[in-house]
């Protein structure tokens, strides 16, 4: 955003405006002891050319996934994304649109939301979904809370091979509502289905399962669903990569109750980092239950079509205590893109963009697995991630093939599994960047 400068007699009319004669005026409600009594060590203004200039230089310290050959995944993938995304996204009436809640003069924003939830029905099997998450591992904590609030029953039962740092959100979201978190260690990178059956009991609210898990590895989702449905009123949630269900199962095929993920995938750059967006779909019997933003499709006063809000018990519009979400954030923006995404993918796009991915995956692998000291820390099927047991601390790995511009994964160390590097490929890795890992992987072991 263009800087916006405010000169001295803007500034002396605006005091006189709010009735002062100088800015520390403002401050005479504050305590003495709050206010700063020192210089903030600021450098002197810049011009809008000058800034523009410092900024840029900044960011060209960043080394984004289109300047490097990365492997790096964990719940943020670098998937192909056809141009014409972001020109739609760069319309004006996208662009600066926020929240639709005037129906009558917000119809195309309600309408994208209204698809981007149809598609996003369609890929999961659920009947209906929802707008709005900030991201994959909020959308899991308010599905807890959302099967807290169905059941009302309060021990949730996590697969402990989860993102971490899904959990890390999900125990932020539950802290304060007494809702009991029991996590099943993880046995040969799946979840303990033993261990899974003798903590779902009559008290349970739910079961979350992520597949593919943490470590990429593909659950048995058909038989968790069974051990979750065994217990009364205990719903079965599950996270999912969208792009997996192209050529997966989908979650309505083994009875989930709730679907959540990431959907940075489709259609949204890494950013390094962010912003991200959660998707949430659900069957219509918990439709009650459900956080966030839905748009429902009905007719005018002269019988056209027409998009609304409709399903509203946010904060925003009912008493606070009886809201079942304080999402208030927009992601539209974000979900627009995933709109436009799939459709210019369609099916068969996004079903050659995960098989391409998960081909590419298995071959480089395969590949590695044949390097001295490198093997699968795990014999589970993976689709486009896989974890690799390696000779040398990971993080040595990736310090060594940095000055290359080679990022081949995520050091596991930091989530307690020594020696582990979590490597992902989708579709845009050529067989020369897959090779080109494979061959400094085997220079940084043996050298």
């Amino acid at each position: 955003m263009p800087f916006i400068s405010n000169t001295d007699k803007e500034r002396k009319e605006m005091l006189a405006a709010v009735g002062v004669e100088k800015f520390e005026d403002l401050l005479v409600n504050i305590p003495n002891k709050f206010l700063l009594k020192k210089d903030c060590c600021l450098e002197d203004a810049y011009s809008e050319l000058e800034i523009t200039r410092k900024i840029s230089k900044l960011a060209a310290k960043n080394i984004s996934s289109t300047q490097a050959n990365s492997f790096l995944g964990g719940g943020i993938y670098d998937h192909f994304i056809p141009a014409a995304v972001d020109h739609v996204l760069l319309k004006p009436e996208f662009h600066s649109a926020y929240t639709p809640y005037q129906a009558e003069v917000s119809q195309g924003t309600l309408q994208y939301i209204y698809e981007y939830q149809t598609m996003i029905c369609d890929l999961t099997g659920m009947e209906i979904s929802n707008a709005g998450m900030y991201d994959g591992a909020s959308a899991a904590a308010e599905a807890i809370l959302m099967a807290a609030r169905k059941t009302k029953k309060f021990k949730a039962i996590i697969a402990g091979t989860i993102n971490p740092m899904y959990l890390e959100v999900i125990k932020t979201y539950t802290v304060g509502v007494g809702i009991e978190l029991v996590v099943i260690p993880a046995k040969n990178g799946l979840v303990d289905l033993d261990g899974l059956k003798k903590a779902v009991d009559e008290e349970t609210s739910c079961v979350l399962l992520q597949t593919p898990n943490f470590f990429g590895n593909i659950e048995n989702a058909f038989a968790i669903e069974e051990i979750t449905h065994a217990a009364k009123k205990a719903l079965f949630i599950v996270a999912v990569d969208p792009i997996s269900l192209a050529v997966m199962n989908a979650p309505s095929e083994y009875k989930a109750d709730i679907v959540v993920g990431e959907g940075q995938a489709l259609g949204n750059a890494q950013n390094f980092g962010g912003p991200l967006f959660g998707f949430l779909a659900t069957n219509l019997s918990l439709r009650r239950s459900m956080p966030g933003r839905i748009v429902g499709a009905t007719l005018d006063v002269e019988g056209k079509r027409s998009y609304a809000l409709t399903l509203q018990a946010r904060e925003q519009h009912i008493r606070r205590a009886k809201a079942t979400s304080n999402i208030c954030s927009n992601q539209a923006l974000c979900n627009l893109a995933a709109t436009v995404y799939m459709t210019l993918m369609g099916k068969e796009g996004l079903k050659d963009a995960a098989t391409h991915s998960t081909t590419k995956a298995h071959y480089l692998a395969e590949k590695i697995t044949e390097l001295d000291g490198f093997d699968m820390a795990f014999a589970a099927p993976f689709f486009k991630e896989f974890t690799i047991s390696t000779p040398i601390p990971a993080k040595e790995i990736i310090i060594k093939l940095q000055p290359k511009n080679i990022f081949p994964g995520i050091d596991l160390k930091q989530f307690g599994h020594e020696n582990m590097l979590l490597i992902a490929v989708t579709e845009k890795k050529r067989k020369s960047d897959l090779d080109e890992l494979i061959k400094s992987l085997k220079e940084v072991t043996n050298g």
